[in-house]
């Protein structure tokens, strides 16, 4: 982790996202600088105390790239260009990976992105506890080093986010089923009922609980979802169709009154439901697994992805190097319950695995 007089960040673009991330990273301790392409959102930010000042410098060893996605490896290029210091940490947030990723060779990028959000919109709507408990996703490659993810990992649990690694491919493909395709089905239940309430009215009364979960994500900033949809076009299209089949299905069972098969689906959704992740863990539900690996690129995202295909999650992270610089451990703290099986399966993979 950094030491109290390197936490110095940068955000770059302070919409909702890029302002919580600030008011998160201050509340932490960091000293926060920031800019936005609006002049008068980043003076608004300035008075605001969302940041300090508005000037990248080589003290900083954190920038976060609030921007949307098409530009966040052109900034990215230019900012690790400059910024030559081993120590700087560059990641995104944006909701697209594939493309950012290929496009960011250097070492000293990782990329990211929250799964956070809310039906406000831009600075005004920022707060600093917006990424608690949300799942913040990182996407490390073959290049990524122990250092570059042991201290955003780091960062990001200060943040109060869960961290889970997957390949940047894998990232879009599954982000168009679990957010961009719900957006727009939000999008789309709304426009159908904004269009039946011109002829009843009363309609729009009778939106109970239900209607309102499924549509709260429709009344966000519309301005950001063209840039990522058409960014993630292929996986987006392709879960649509599946979609798209399913309700064809559930329309057919419909029209012919078939109770097994609607009461089946309702069943399995239910049950699927109650299975998502969501349980939060103090101090003494956690686990200690010390994993040998040897020092160099590439092993840590291997074993961060390996927790990630099982779901386990690492809540905490560190990394001690060998004498000699060739070989480490890294310290993972995770579920208690899940710490045989995680362990077990790293060492079938290889590792050399104790507990604490």
């Amino acid at each position: 982790m950094t030491s109290p007089n390197s936490r110095r960040a940068h955000v770059v673009g302070l919409g909702l996202i890029g302002s919580s991330v600030a008011l998160a990273l201050k509340e932490a301790g960091w000293g926060v600088t920031g800019v936005d392409l609006d002049d008068a959102t980043t003076s608004l930010a300035l008075r605001g105390g969302v940041i300090d000042d508005t000037a990248l410098s080589d003290e900083h060893r954190l920038v976060v790239i609030a921007t949307p996605a098409s530009f966040v490896a052109d900034l990215a290029n230019a900012i690790l260009e400059e910024y030559q210091s081993d120590d700087l940490i560059v990641t995104d947030v944006a909701g697209v990976k594939s493309a950012i990723v290929s496009a960011v060779s250097d070492a000293r990028f990782l990329a990211g992105h929250p799964m956070a959000g809310s039906e406000l919109r831009g600075l005004l709507g920022a707060r600093s506890n917006l990424f608690q408990g949300c799942t913040w996703v990182l996407t490390p490659t073959d290049a990524t080093t122990p250092k570059t993810y042991g201290t955003l990992h780091g960062v990001l649990r200060e943040l109060g986010a869960n961290v889970v690694a997957v390949k940047a491919d894998d990232h879009d493909r599954l982000v168009a089923v679990a957010s961009h395709v719900p957006h727009l089905l939000a999008g789309a239940l709304m426009n159908e009922a904004s269009r039946v309430a011109e002829q009843d009215a009363v309609l729009l009364q009778l939106a109970a609980g239900g209607f309102r979960d499924m549509t709260r994500v429709a009344a966000g900033d519309p301005s950001i979802w063209p840039d990522v949809l058409f960014e993630n076009r292929v996986a987006i299209s392709q879960s649509l169709q599946a979609l798209e089949e399913r309700l064809s299905s559930l329309r057919e069972a419909i029209s012919s009154a078939d109770h097994d098969a609607i009461s089946a689906d309702l069943v399995s959704a239910a049950s699927a439901r109650r299975l998502l992740p969501g349980r939060a863990l103090n101090s003494d539900n956690l686990a200690y697994l010390r994993v040998a690996v040897s020092d160099r690129p590439g092993v840590l995202a291997a074993v961060t992805m390996a927790a990630s295909e099982m779901l386990v999650n690492i809540y905490d992270i560190e990394i001690a190097h060998g004498i000699e610089g060739k070989s480490g451990t890294l310290l993972l703290a995770v579920d208690a319950l899940r710490a045989e099986e995680f362990s077990d399966a790293l060492t079938s993979r290889g590792y050399e695995v104790g507990r604490e």
